[in-house]
């Protein structure tokens, strides 16, 4: 189902849109369509993922790891601007940017970085360095966000990092679920300003945030033309791009009050493991001492080398926290749910 704001809601909507698990079409030569059954999905999930929001393609060039400066994304005081020209669907009875329409609209200095010109160009979810695949969902998201529900993840109250995030959608659920802090981090400012925040608006500050089952719940039959409801929601969040060591040292070295998070989720963050150092870095530093880990992954990365037990080997030679493999998916490529807490937590 697309919804378009400050416009008539797309007649070209696809029907099954709002009851199917969808990958939102990227800019890559095996572009899911829409519509599509995460089924069909997982058996062509021969993508690459990627670090901070990144998700690559089949085979990702061996670069060295560019450290991209932390920037804070200060939230416009005028809403409606947020969600201005933006066409939505919906997935799981969320919110999100219809990347499709978002390649063909964001110009000049909507896209400063160049990476929605750059991607559709290059036919790829990776351009190492300048665009790190944060436009695109992967279905381990949805592996992640299925496992809150089942195991009835409890989010009231709690501080949470969304680490690359891209649409969003796990910060999104947490604040729903009654979080009492969200911050979302992607690689690129471009998907912060013009995918996750316009997100999070859509989903938090239209419809107020409710502590129903999403499976459950049910969204209305069409969006309001401009924000409405109560802003107080996004004074829980706070939005930064960057890589993640920069975004660390920003965050720590911050005027800004700071306290560690008690969940930090992340989601196809460890397809390579050149990268698997940085992460564990953030991780030790960023999560309080009693705090949990959620990390959804393919169990391999085809093309590159990395996935979840390679990763899991690397944090226990580290000897910093303990790991635990708490669900499999069998559909498609195998992928799994990690869940790490630090060794000398209670």
């Amino acid at each position: 189902m697309d919804f378009r704001f400050n416009f008539d809601i797309d007649e070209n909507e696809d029907s099954e849109a709002d009851t199917h698990f969808l990958l939102l079409g990227s800019p890559k030569h095996k572009q899911e369509p829409v519509g599509q059954s995460r089924k069909t999905a997982d058996a062509g999930a021969d993508s690459i993922p990627r670090p901070g929001a990144a998700k690559h393609q089949d085979e990702a060039p061996k670069t060295k790891h560019c450290v991209k400066a932390a920037k804070e994304h200060i939230i416009p005081g005028d809403l409606n601007k947020i969600l201005e020209n933006k066409v939505m669907e919906t997935v799981l009875d969320l919110y999100h940017v219809k990347v499709s329409v978002l390649e063909m609209t964001c110009l000049g200095d909507a896209d400063s970085e160049g990476i929605v010109s750059k991607s559709v160009s290059s036919h790829s979810d990776l351009i190492p360095g300048v665009y790190e695949g944060g436009l695109k969902i992967w279905e381990c998201t949805f592996d992640l966000m299925d496992y809150f529900s089942e195991a009835e993840i409890q989010f009231t109250n709690k501080t949470v990092l969304d680490l690359g995030c891209g649409a969003g959608l796990l910060g999104i659920v947490a604040l729903k679920g009654k979080a009492e802090r969200v911050h979302f981090q992607d690689y690129n400012s471009t998907v912060i300003e013009e995918i996750t925040l316009p997100n999070v608006v859509a989903n938090c500050v239209n419809e107020g945030i409710s502590g129903k089952d999403r499976k459950t719940s049910k969204p209305p039959a069409k969006r309001p033309k401009k924000a409405e409801g109560s802003p107080d929601v996004l004074t829980k969040c706070r939005f930064f791009s960057g890589e993640w060591s920069e975004v660390t040292q920003l965050l720590l070295s911050s005027n800004k009050p700071f306290s560690k998070y008690d969940i930090i989720l992340t989601s196809e963050t460890i397809y390579n493991p050149d990268y698997y150092s940085a992460l564990h870095d953030a991780l030790a530093q960023l999560l309080d001492k009693n705090g949990h880990v959620y990390l959804a992954s393919k169990v391999h990365y085809f093309g590159v080398g990395g996935g979840i037990y390679l990763f899991q080997k690397f944090i226990e030679e580290r000897n910093v926290f303990r790991t635990s493999i708490i669900k499999t998916i069998d559909q498609g490529l195998q992928r799994c749910i990690m869940e790490m807490a630090f060794k000398d937590s209670s």
